[in-house]
């Protein structure tokens, strides 16, 4: 045992203090924290006269639209300054290109009197506050309609009104709309900390392996520690180092959304919809992250040991990688249709299970015999990966050279038979 925590303590140590994991935790920290301020800093920036809101020139040929469409806006609290200008088109446009205005919007009447606009900007691109404008334009345009065609404004109101619609589950135990919502976002979460975590973590445990061996320090660890005792010493090694990144992640950004977020209420559990999360939901994400992690990652030590060089590591690893993207594809498809056939059968499927089992949980009411069944297969998969990988690990660490992976994984088991 205590071979395992030297092996443990050595791969987690060894991690932390490379300039890989400083230099890109620093980066997603600073990501992070950018993001978070990512509204502060595009008003900072992108603010027109001290924060005043930008300036738009309306020339309105008729005099009767200016005052509907400044409502309008207001009405939207859309943040532009409406002036009227009199000095006419070319000269508005030029004051445009000097930078007194953003934009000039010319007015006039169509044939039915209602009316119609043209928008001068330096780009075309810039579509924000053209958006606004059009939007509030489209609104005078009906009004000045129903006006023209007598039609009661409260009626035309009611014709737009939303459809009352509201949906109701026969089954009594099914989840209401608001669950779903907190469900989705907890699940949506969930899929993305395991598609990350398995590829990043999954790909340097397969690095640490290959790096030892083509140190050859390999052949002097096998003589010492049992194969299995050492392939786990490192996942577990790589899994308290990920503990590690994303905790700081979650610290940081805790932090970061409690700083520029104060005026959501209940913090930035209830922000991302999690705020009542069911505590099964919680405790059944913690255990396939759990299982999802070990699965792929002993997977990933026992291909890590069928190369010898850091740069194969990659390649070896591309059939796990292609396992945990069509796992997650398939989960953000069941996100929003979680009883179709295609996320019922993959659920049950070991390398597809973490992620589709958990959506099933945390958006449907399934049963317990199937989790418990889904949640089997996944321990008697990693279970059996233990013992295979064992094997092929023992004899794959003292490869060296190149060959396809079926080839790689032969002379593994010879080489494990004869070492054994």
């Amino acid at each position: 045992m205590n071979k395992f925590w030297v092996v443990m303590s050595h791969t987690y140590f060894s991690r932390l203090k490379s300039k890989t994991f400083l230099v890109t935790t620093g980066i997603i920290l600073l990501l992070i924290v950018a993001l978070t301020n990512f509204q502060g800093i595009m008003d900072s920036v992108g603010s027109d006269d001290e924060g005043s809101a930008p300036k738009v020139a309306i020339i309105d040929e008729t005099g009767d639209f200016f005052n509907p469409l400044e409502e309008q806006l207001n009405a939207q609290q859309a943040e532009l300054e409406l002036v009227s200008f009199q000095e006419g088109e070319e000269k508005a446009k030029q004051a445009v290109q000097d930078g007194e205005y953003r934009g000039v919007l010319t007015l006039q009447p169509s044939e039915n009197g209602t009316p119609s606009g043209t928008y001068y900007t330096k780009q075309i691109a810039e579509n924000s506050i053209s958006g606004r404008l059009q939007q509030a334009l489209q609104q005078v345009k009906v009004s000045v309609a129903t006006e023209n065609t007598g039609i009661d404004q409260q009626t035309v109101n009611g014709i737009f009104a939303p459809v009352a619609f509201e949906k109701v589950a026969l089954d009594k135990e099914a989840k209401t709309e608001e669950e779903l919502s907190e469900a989705r976002g907890l699940v949506y979460i969930m899929l993305f900390l395991l598609y990350i975590g398995v590829i990043m973590y999954g790909n340097m445990i397969a690095q640490e392996v290959a790096q030892e061996k083509s140190s050859r320090v390999m052949e002097i660890l096998i003589s010492s520690v049992s194969p299995v005792t050492q392939m786990f010493g490192k996942i577990l090694g790589i899994a308290l180092l990920g503990v590690t990144q994303f905790g700081l992640i979650l610290i940081v950004g805790v932090q970061s959304v409690k700083a520029n977020m104060e005026n959501l209420e209940g913090g930035i559990f209830t922000y991302f919809g999690l705020g009542d999360a069911n505590t099964s939901t919680l405790i059944y994400a913690g255990v396939f992250f759990l299982l999802g992690y070990l699965l792929y990652a002993t997977l990933a030590a026992m291909l890590g040991s069928l190369v010898s060089r850091t740069e194969d590591a990659q390649q070896v690893v591309t059939p796990m990688v292609l396992l945990i993207v069509a796992a997650f594809m398939i989960a953000m498809y069941g996100l929003n249709a979680p009883e179709t056939m295609l996320v019922t059968v993959t659920s049950f499927i070991p390398f597809f299970a973490p992620m589709l089992m958990f959506l099933r949980v945390g958006m449907l009411d399934v049963p317990v015999w199937e989790v418990g069944i889904s949640i089997a297969l996944l321990i008697g998969t990693i279970l059996l990966l233990a013992v295979v990988g064992g094997r092929i690990y023992r004899g794959g660490v003292l490869m060296y050279g190149k060959g396809n992976i079926v080839k790689s994984f032969k002379r593994a088991f010879q080489l494990s038979k004869k070492e054994s």
